[in-house]
């Protein structure tokens, strides 16, 4: 049998990459860009090593080794997952040696939601409180709405929208299977202002429209799908609904933006956008999660503080 031969790395490093690893150049020229090579090439590699399950635990149903000690016994391996930077995040796990969700009769009685690492980090991030009023605008299928519904203990209200009946009916599915009161979801096109919502929210998360480049290790059509034009026009979106949902935002309040992907282009650049067009809000925290420094999605997460009103 003939042998095939990659292209030769050092001759020309990005062409090479995107033979090995089955990605355009231009998404491995963007990372370079933004990263360097060797990260670019890191970050490559890193989607296609074997990843567990990541599950966040309902809190308000179990406590983290009581759900371990139950799914041990059914054969199920459960690990926890653990940031020492983060000494507070001690509710999720990784599983493995299962057969399928439905299985698990505790996810059946929402005792766990399926939802990456990096994605809890939002509600982790923002610290809702009790009794918050939080709007999620892009909620399907409704992790960080349902996140921060328990963070809250069963206090205050959870608004989850999103734009279609379909992801309405699953994010309204997840709400039944957790058990969760203070939460409710509606139809919602996050581009358009409400008026009734102005001034409003104590906490409003905006997980936007994104490239999903940090994902492409769950979803490796995206290589397929994903055009650098594109990208430039999710940009443009992700900014409209960003300059209609910070008015939903109340003195004092906090406005979380996040996307799954590492392209600098909608994250930092957006959020250097966004600080320039309102000074009103001030950048609290950012935080750039890479797909090769754990068994977690590229994400991005950036937390700003709308500033008191003036007496």
């Amino acid at each position: 049998l003939e042998t095939i031969a990659y292209p030769d790395e050092k001759e020309n490093p990005l062409y090479a990459w995107s033979i090995r690893y089955s990605l355009p150049e231009w998404m491995l020229a963007q990372w370079s860009r933004d990263y360097g090579m060797e990260k670019a090439k890191s970050i490559a590699e890193s989607f296609y090593r074997e990843r567990r399950t990541s599950i966040r635990i309902n809190r308000m149903k179990t406590e983290p080794e009581q759900l371990k000690r139950i799914l041990e016994q059914k054969g199920i391996k459960a690990e926890r997952a653990s940031f020492k930077e983060d000494p507070d995040f001690d509710y999720a796990m990784y599983l493995s040696d299962y057969d399928y969700l439905s299985s698990i009769s505790e996810f059946e009685q929402g005792y766990f939601t399926v939802q990456d690492v990096s994605s809890m980090f939002v509600t982790h991030i923002a610290n809702p409180r009790e009794g918050d009023y939080v709007i999620d605008v892009c909620s399907a299928p409704g992790g960080k709405s349902l996140h921060a519904a328990e963070w809250m203990r069963g206090s205050g209200t959870v608004e989850a929208r999103d734009l279609t009946d379909y992801k309405v009916d699953l994010i309204e599915q997840n709400i039944r299977r957790c058990g969760a009161e203070n939460i409710f979801a509606r139809k919602q096109d996050a581009r358009i202002l409400e008026e009734a919502s102005v001034g409003k929210a104590d906490l409003v998360f905006a997980d936007l429209p994104c490239s999903g480049l940090g994902t492409l290790a769950k979803k490796p059509d995206i290589r397929f799908r994903m055009t650098e034009e594109m990208e430039k026009e999710l940009v443009l979106l992700q900014r409209e609904i960003l300059n209609t949902v910070r008015q939903y935002v109340k003195p004092g309040g906090i406005l979380i933006f996040s996307t799954c992907t590492m392209d600098r282009m909608e994250n930092d650049e957006n959020t250097a956008w966004f600080l320039n067009e309102n000074p009103q809000f001030s950048l609290e925290v950012k935080r750039q999660f890479f797909p090769d420094e754990g068994e977690y999605d590229g994400f991005y997460i950036a937390k700003f503080r709308r500033e008191q009103e003036k007496a």
